[in-house]
């Protein structure tokens, strides 16, 4: 659902004249590192989307590789969209509002923006 958030965001935000590149990585063992990095070197930019919780999460492992592999490359902090470390919720309304969504997406890629500049 992540890759459907994130593509519907770069569709969105298309419309104001933001480019987004949408990497989906498909698997974390092995990990496409090099497809990662290379985006992050292109964008200056990363906003990672994973319906898992914010800590020990996939969002988690790839800031950290980013923050230790092209950390020089990056023109603003690395935004995580996740859940919050709070239990998930069996309630449908409730678990909307702490699931990663394409309005969360747009609102990460608008704070990294602004963060780093349009450059």
């Amino acid at each position: 659902m992540s890759v459907r958030h994130a593509l519907r965001a770069a569709e969105m935000l298309q419309t104001e004249g933001v480019s987004i590149e949408v990497v989906d990585p498909r698997t974390l063992f092995p990990l496409d590192e090099e497809t990662i990095l290379r985006s992050v070197r292109k964008t200056g930019r990363l906003v990672v989307v994973d319906e898992a919780r914010t800590t020990c999460s996939a969002a988690s492992e790839i800031a950290a590789i980013v923050a230790e592999k092209a950390f020089g490359a990056l023109r603003a902090p690395v935004r995580r969209v996740t859940v919050s470390d709070v239990a998930i919720p069996y309630s449908p309304p409730l678990e909307k509002a702490v699931l990663p969504d394409e309005h969360s997406v747009i609102r990460a890629v608008r704070e990294t923006m602004h963060a780093g500049g349009t450059r």
